[in-house]
C-alpha cells in the first residue's frame, strides 16, 4: 500500500473563497488523497458549500468543526491532524487556490527527515472577485498570461507559474529565500506532527505557523523549498483578527523556542479537551 495523503485546509467564515479552492482540489492531477476542512466555527453557509462540491465532484472530504469562541485556528487544526488517517499530511488554508499538480508536488518531494515549505501569490481584492468557479474549474485561474489580462502585476513573482518542473526546481535550489513552515503551502509526515505535539493552543494569530516549524527544526527535520513548484493563489480577504500585540508576543516566543530547542507544545495535540461544541463529519 502507498503512502496515504491528507490536505488539511483551514478556514472561517469564507464560503465564498473556499468553493473555488475546492474546485482547484478537484482538478488534481494526483487523486488518491483525502480533504479534512479545519473549520474554526464558520456558519451554515460553509457546510452548504462543502456538501454541494462534494456532491458535484465526488471528493472524499471531512469537516472537522468547533463552536466561534473567538480565533482558536491552533486548535481546530490539531483536532484535524488527530481525524486525519493518513501518512503524510499537506497544510493549506480555505483561501488559496491549488494548481492542479499542487499535490502531487508535495508527494513527489516528500522526504524522511524533511518538510516541505511552500509560499503563495497574493492577488488584489479586484483581482479576488473577478476569479469565478469556471475560471478555476477551466485551469484559466493558474494561467499567467490570464492573470496578466486581468491587470495581475506581479512582478518576477511570475516565475512562481512556470510550467516547467525542471525550471521551476532549479529556482527553488537557489532561491536565497530560507525554507520555513509556511501554513498556508506546508506538508511534512504525521508522526513528526505527533512528536513535537502538534499546533501550541496559546498562540494566536500571527506565525502560529512558524512556532510549529521552529519545533520541528528542533526535532531534526530540515526544510525544502517547493515555492516555484508547487504555486497557490491567494484570496485577498480582511483580518480582523490581528492584533499587534499578539504578533509580538508570538515573535519572543518563537526566539525562545529557537534558543531553548524546544521539541513539544506547552499546549498541543495531548492537551485539547473533549468539547461537546466539536463535530467531525466523513
Amino acid at each position: 500500500m502507498g503512502t496515504r495523503i491528507a490536505v488539511i485546509l483551514s478556514t472561517y467564515n469564507q464560503p465564498a473563497h473556499l468553493e473555488r479552492v475546492l474546485w482547484g482540489y478537484a482538478r488534481q492531477s494526483l487523486a488518491e488523497f483525502r480533504l479534512l476542512i479545519a473549520d474554526d466555527g464558520s456558519g451554515p453557509e460553509t457546510r452548504a458549500v462543502i456538501g454541494r462540491v462534494q456532491a458535484e465532484t465526488g471528493l472524499r472530504i471531512g469537516h472537522v468543526w468547533q463552536e466561534d469562541r473567538g480565533f482558536r485556528k491552533t486548535e481546530i487544526l490539531n483536532r484535524a491532524l488527530l481525524a486525519a488517517e493518513a501518512d503524510y499530511l499537506i497544510f493549506s488554508d480555505g483561501d488559496c487556490i491549488p494548481r492542479e499538480d499542487f499535490v502531487a508536488v508535495h508527494a513527489r518531494q516528500a522526504e524522511p527527515g524533511r518538510f516541505l515549505s511552500g509560499g503563495a501569490l497574493r492577488l488584489s481584492p479586484q483581482l479576488t472577485e473577478t476569479i469565478t468557479i469556471d475560471d478555476v474549474r477551466s485551469g484559466r485561474a493558474m494561467d499567467a498570461r490570464w492573470l496578466l489580462s486581468q491587470s495581475w502585476r506581479p512582478g518576477r513573482r511570475r516565475l512562481r507559474l512556470l510550467r516547467s518542473p525542471l525550471l521551476a526546481g532549479l529556482l527553488d535550489l537557489v532561491a536565497l529565500t530560507s525554507p520555513t513552515w509556511n501554513g498556508g503551502n506546508a506538508s511534512t509526515w504525521r508522526r513528526h506532527l505527533l512528536e513535537v505535539n502538534g499546533f501550541d493552543t496559546d498562540i494566536g494569530y500571527g506565525s502560529e505557523d512558524r512556532a510549529l516549524g521552529a519545533r520541528l527544526e528542533n526535532l531534526g527535520l530540515r526544510g525544502k523549498s517547493i515555492r516555484y513548484q508547487a504555486p497557490l493563489l491567494h484570496l485577498e480577504h480582511p483580518r480582523p483578527y490581528m492584533e499587534k500585540e499578539i504578533v509580538e508576543r508570538n515573535r519572543a516566543l518563537r526566539k525562545r523556542l529557537k534558543r531553548d530547542r524546544v521539541i513539544r507544545a506547552a499546549r498541543g495535540l495531548a492537551e485539547l479537551e473533549d468539547s461537546g461544541g466539536t463535530r467531525t463529519q466523513p
